[in-house]
């Protein structure tokens, strides 16, 4: 009886943990691309300013990026966008965030060093 009473005790302390786990956000490529998509006419110059629905993507990836990992994945999708853009301004890459009135924990710019 005794150890019945252990495994019910375990599993239920189990069953506690695993919906106090915090999950975790695999960030794609395509969730940077859907988010930045609005940006490209402020980047490639054809914009004076980004646009409310940019911003709220560099929000978007900011709250999705949240761990070393996320910024990493986020970073390296970033740059692979940007190789596709032709007339991308690092300039304006970088100045994005602040201009979004959503600062990120790290730069971004078409040549950052994503290991670090």
């Amino acid at each position: 009886m005794a150890k019945v009473a252990a495994l019910c005790v375990m599993a239920i302390m189990l069953s506690i943990a695993l919906v106090m786990v915090k999950p975790t956000h695999a960030i794609t490529c395509m969730d940077v691309d859907v988010a930045l998509e609005p940006c490209i006419p402020y980047l490639v110059g054809q914009a004076p300013d980004p646009t409310k629905a940019c911003c709220d993507g560099i929000l978007h990836l900011k709250n999705l990026a949240t761990t070393t990992l996320d910024r990493r994945a986020a970073c390296t999708c970033m740059k692979a966008a940007a190789s596709h853009l032709p007339g991308l301004k690092d300039s304006t890459v970088s100045a994005l965030p602040q201009k979004c009135n959503a600062p990120l924990p790290y730069p971004i710019s078409t040549s950052v060093d994503c290991t670090k």
